[in-house]
């Protein structure tokens, strides 16, 4: 367990069934239209939940879940394969983790949370030796046209590399690669993109050329990857420099 430099947020294991409720009750919050039951599901047994909390309060102002897979060969295990088929991925040798559920209070406008979220994302990887780093990053609502300019920037300069692009597996999906529109704004299309997905995008990650239309969670999200080792190197020295070793 470790503070931020500041000493105002602090991100920290659940140790508990009640910081798991305090958990599953913020994704309720941060996911527009998710019912109580929907909060919770079959994953959470399988991960290990990181809480982000205000030292000042006490609240819980940030989550996220990690899974931890030893190679690609367990890829099926992962919460993002029930909605990409993600074959070309089991021949990857190297150590992944799934990040799933993120959230950041819909009342905090601190960008300091999520620095502190990928400062115990960063300890992570270093500490089980992670070399990719996946997951679904999810925009509010099922309906594309608000975010014109985001799948379109991600279309032009962000799809996966052909032999880890992600294949159709979900019954209602959006393809946006295959769409003519084109980027108007290019300060609007980051700032339509959920906050994980820009630092995703930011260190070299890359996307599915489809959105799945989750009409559960009432979202759209793509499938999403990082390699560690393509982080350029600046940019890796200070997530190294930030990293947080949470217990």
């Amino acid at each position: 367990m470790r503070q931020d430099n500041s000493g105002l947020y602090l991100a920290r294991l659940a140790r508990s069934r009640t910081d798991l409720l305090k958990v599953q009750t913020l994704r309720a919050k941060s996911f527009s239209g998710v019912s109580m039951a929907q909060k919770a599901d079959a994953v959470d047994s399988k991960c290990t939940h990181v809480l982000i909390e205000n030292t000042m309060t006490g609240g819980l102002v940030g989550s996220f879940r990690l899974m931890f897979l030893a190679s690609g060969r367990d890829i099926e295990q992962s919460y993002s394969s029930q909605f990409y088929g993600l074959d070309a991925l089991k021949v990857y040798k190297g150590a992944l983790a799934e990040i799933g559920r993120f959230c950041i209070d819909p009342e905090s406008d601190d960008p300091d949370v999520l620095r502190v979220a990928w400062g115990a994302l960063a300890g992570f990887v270093e500490q089980h030796e992670i070399q990719m780093l996946i997951g679904c990053s999810s925009f509010k609502g099922i309906d594309p046209e608000p975010y014109h300019d985001a799948f379109a920037r991600l279309k032009t300069s962000h799809l996966a590399p052909s032999k880890w692009m992600p294949s159709l597996k979900a019954p209602s999906v959006f393809p946006f690669a295959k769409q003519r529109g084109e980027v108007l704004n290019s300060k609007r299309a980051l700032a339509q993109m959920p906050p994980l997905l820009r630092s995703y995008l930011l260190m070299g990650g890359w996307v599915s050329d489809h959105a799945v239309i989750d009409q559960a969670m009432n979202t759209l999200h793509v499938f999403t990857a990082l390699e560690i080792s393509t982080i350029p190197a600046a940019r890796k020295r200070l997530l190294q420099a930030n990293a947080i070793m949470i217990a």
